[in-house]
């Protein structure tokens, strides 16, 4: 008798303990601490804009600057309801929504993005566009082709208005890798996209594409035993508690492109659409600036919090690596080169011109 009120009590202990964790699973990640210093409801234009990160990240952060900054320049006729987090869903998810209208932007990752906008993964390339001071020169100085790029969705209804950052990609890994000897021996993870899955192919290297949520369980059961990201995201989302170590690669950046609903951007009035375009044009430029430094914060974090030991791949092994992603260059040409109805400039070879641009030799 006493065991079974000691099992009844258990179970409703248990019971308990679910609903309240349950609620707060529903619930999901909180935005209390980045709420409006201002009542939205009297706007008269509303758009919700999506991304996938932690708004710790200067490149997702950039949503919240948006809101407010737009918000003061056109005196409270725009908000920007921005939802971080993957509250909406999954990246492929929400690019649908967007193309349907059923939500207004989103800050979407450059791997993700080539889904609809194939002409994205131009920066994904390996070793075209891969520091800040090489994006800095695309965005600013590119012209006619920085424009292009951002034509890449336009076809999809989509319109692109900038990118931003969040930090250079590399290897964060369970075991040291000093050289392509070492890393030939790890599991790396990668993202489910067209040019990471070429670029391993390219480099002999062993990948897994992995959905981002099943990563930490991954890591600690040692399914994998690298991930490929940049240092600053594998910081901030706490990879560096499995993974000790990081090798630098720089071989591209990790980047969110702005993208909106062009039929919506298009029914504001025209003085409200240039302030918007404008206003998220001047407030990438100040995230992107402000993401060199929080790269330098996270690699501090990093060693101090999480004891991770760094290195980077001597010089012969990063031009080995580079003469072998010129064949994911040539494979993946044709996409990045591929002409739409839409586009206002039409370059016979726009790769080319690209890395005559930058400097880019084979």
């Amino acid at each position: 008798m006493r065991m079974r009120k000691i099992s009844v009590s258990l179970v409703m202990c248990l019971v308990a303990v679910f609903f309240v964790f349950g609620m707060a699973w529903a619930q999901g990640p909180s935005l209390d601490a980045w709420k409006p210093a201002f009542d939205p409801s009297t706007a008269k234009y509303k758009a919700i804009v999506s991304n996938v990160s932690h708004p710790v990240l200067k490149g997702t952060y950039a949503g919240f600057a948006i809101r407010d900054e737009l918000w003061k320049r056109t005196n409270g006729q725009i908000y920007v309801d921005f939802k971080p987090f993957s509250m909406l869903g999954g990246e492929v998810e929400v690019l649908n929504q967007l193309q349907m209208g059923a939500i207004q932007g989103m800050l979407v990752s450059s791997v993700a993005a080539t889904n609809l906008g194939p002409r994205i993964g131009l920066v994904n390339l390996p070793f075209l566009i891969n520091s800040f001071e090489k994006l800095d020169k695309f965005v600013t100085k590119g012209g006619k082709l920085f424009d292009h790029f951002l034509m890449a969705m336009d076809h999809q209804g989509i319109t692109g208005l900038d990118i931003n950052s969040y930090g250079n990609y590399g290897w964060a890994t369970t075991v040291p890798v000093q050289n392509i000897a070492d890393a030939k021996k790890v599991k790396f993870r990668i993202a489910e996209a067209a040019v990471n899955k070429l670029s391993y192919k390219s480099w002999g290297l062993n990948a897994v594409v992995m959905p981002w949520p099943d990563v930490p369980v991954a890591l600690k059961q040692g399914v994998i035993t690298g991930l490929d990201h940049t240092l600053t995201v594998c910081n901030v989302t706490k990879k560096f508690e499995v993974a000790k170590y990081y090798t630098r690669l720089d071989y591209a950046m990790g980047l969110f492109v702005n993208i909106f609903n062009t039929k919506w951007l298009n029914s504001l009035p025209a003085d409200l659409r240039e302030t918007f375009i404008q206003t998220v044009k001047d407030v990438n430029i100040i995230q992107r600036h402000a993401d060199i430094g929080h790269e330098q914060e996270n690699i501090k974090q990093a060693e101090e919090k999480y004891g991770v030991t760094f290195y980077k791949l001597s010089d012969a092994d990063i031009d080995a690596m580079r003469n072998l992603s010129n064949e994911v260059h040539d494979t993946y040409k044709a996409e990045i080169n591929r002409l739409y109805p839409g586009d206002k400039y039409r370059p016979a070879d726009y790769l080319a011109e690209v890395y005559e641009f930058m400097g880019y030799k084979r």
